[in-house]
């Protein structure tokens, strides 16, 4: 019998317990979280994570006509906000975000309000809830599998940078000290990340939603304590996500109480079946299952294509590493590393093969785009910003550790002279991992 026999096998086929009347203010609870829970999940990423096409670039709802139009209009006539809205970046903390989030707010309660007058004889919403809590549970498994992947395949805290380590330790912002303390610990990275996956993993099976609730409750207010304190732009979305997992636990919490606070048995779950028959609840959690296993097989896929095009897998430059400038002339003058001179390089780093940066004598960086023929000895550099400039650069490699570098930058002609500085002498990346130490070593 294959494992997903197994699975579906075990499926519980006890009778429903009878269906009691719920009270008002659960009528009241379900109804809104229906409404807020159910938009906010199909106007987020939240939706467009359980498509498994990794590679189909699918905007959020929220960002489509007429909810773009509609929040963009509370931005500006409700909260007064003058400047234009950033519709499209990397944070989840947005102006538009979180106006997007207000109008959802107000939209739920109206409806809730029209909701509970036209429905008000209603008595409970079993058939509802039960279906509802499906989909929740596999929006919330989604984020918690593409999260947990892109830490399990170190890629949502990379390793540090070259440039991070000559950059100052004070000019790190609280979210880049989190990225790249968490990214030099690769190990703890792929734990946490084992641990998001653990919780999306459960919450795909019926019978272990409770324990992966709980499981992914626990990492979510993590997540969330760290996206507050550190200042990271996911704290909306991630408190969210929390308010998603109560929900899943809020019809065990007479359960969980008694099993954790009242020394009592907590009993089996009183959660209805999909159907009526034994039949359609296999093929139910057959389908589930199945569901689920396209899930982890996108999010892996997806993270190790990931991690080939843009993280730690992708190719490095033929210069890479960090060298120091040991000479430097500008049309014939030599320039001595004074720290005032804000126009004389003190390094050159070579990382990725499309991109390098050169460090000045005040510790600042000036990015390029570059290009590098190992065949003519060639170094091309372009501004992303502007696309008329152009710079051209031959060098000669005399040994591994040594570089000459001459050429036409900003209309002058340059010459370079640098060394490559061995990266083990960076505490961080030599000190590796210790079982025996005879006093604390924090330097």
């Amino acid at each position: 019998m294959s494992s997903v026999d197994t699975l579906v096998a075990t499926c519980p086929v006890q009778e429903d317990a009878p269906i009691q009347v719920w009270s008002l203010a659960t009528r009241l609870a379900f109804r809104f979280c229906f409404v807020y829970f159910g938009l906010y999940c199909v106007g987020t990423q939240i939706f467009t994570g359980l498509i498994p096409f990794v590679d189909l670039e699918i905007p959020d709802l929220s960002t489509k006509w007429p909810v773009k139009q509609i929040v963009t209009w509370v931005a500006v006539h409700i909260f007064h906000v003058k400047t234009e809205l950033v519709y499209f970046s990397g944070s989840g903390d947005k102006t538009f975000d979180w106006v997007f989030a207000f109008c959802l707010l107000i939209f739920a309660i109206v409806v809730t309000s029209i909701w509970s007058v036209i429905d008000r004889d209603r008595g409970e919403y079993v058939t509802l809830h039960k279906w509802f809590r499906v989909f929740l549970r596999f929006c919330l498994a989604g984020q918690m599998l593409a999260y947990g992947f892109a830490k399990v395949i170190p890629l949502q805290m990379p390793y540090p940078f070259l440039t991070r380590l000559v950059e100052p330790f004070g000019n790190f912002s609280p979210m880049g000290v989190l990225w790249f303390s968490i990214g030099a610990s690769p190990a703890y990275e792929i734990f946490a990340g084992c641990a998001e996956i653990v919780g999306g993993i459960l919450l795909i099976l019926p019978r272990t939603t409770t324990l992966g609730a709980l499981v992914c409750l626990a990492d979510l207010i993590q997540v969330f304590i760290l996206n507050m304190t550190y200042d990271v732009p996911v704290k909306l979305f991630s408190f969210h996500l929390i308010l998603i997992a109560l929900f899943l636990l809020a019809p065990d919490f007479q359960r969980l109480a008694n099993l954790f606070f009242l020394n009592r048995s907590a009993g089996p779950s009183t959660q209805p079946h999909l159907f009526r028959s034994v039949r359609g609840n296999r093929i139910a959690v057959a389908v589930q299952i199945a569901f689920g296993v396209v899930l982890l097989g996108s999010n892996l896929r997806g993270g190790w294509k990931s991690w080939h095009e843009y993280g730690g897998g992708q190719a490095e430059s033929a210069l890479y590493g960090i060298w120091n400038v040991t000479e430097f002339t500008t049309d014939g003058e030599s320039r001595p590393p004074l720290l005032t001179d804000r126009d004389r390089w003190r390094r050159a780093i070579f990382q990725f093969p499309n991109r390098m940066t050169f460090q000045r004598m005040d510790d600042s960086f000036a990015y390029y785009n570059n290009s590098i023929d190992t065949r003519r000895n060639t170094l091309e550099l372009a501004k992303g910003d502007d696309k008329n400039w152009k710079a051209h650069f031959v060098f000669q490699r005399p040994a591994p550790d040594q570089l000459t570098i001459d050429g036409d930058m900003d209309d002058h002609k340059v010459h370079m002279r640098l060394e490559l500085f061995d990266r083990k002498k960076f505490l961080l990346v030599s000190r590796g991992f210790h079982w025996i130490q005879e006093t604390p070593f924090n330097r």
